[in-house]
């Protein structure tokens, strides 16, 4: 089982440790690229893949661990665009 399949594994059980570079990673093995919002944009990043499908997330701040809803929206995300 390769590195995708066991991050993807591992979303889907909505772990509560899941941190944002597991996701960055998870999210690039899918097709998906980083791009910030702009400079007033704060804690806010963009994930775009080459069908200019968009996930949008909150950067973790102090720490790096999701939250609970943003984890959620990429594995419905995922689901929704075919990558699950």
């Amino acid at each position: 089982m390769g590195t995708k399949e066991k991050l993807l594994e591992r979303i889907k059980t909505l772990p509560k440790d899941f941190t944002f570079e597991e996701a960055t990673r998870l999210l690039s093995l899918c097709g998906y690229k980083l791009e910030n919002k702009g400079k007033t944009s704060g804690s806010k990043v963009l994930f775009i893949d080459n069908a200019h499908r968009k996930i949008l997330l909150h950067k973790p701040h102090p720490g790096n661990i999701l939250k609970g809803y943003a984890i959620k929206e990429i594995v419905d995300k995922l689901q929704r665009n075919g990558n699950i």
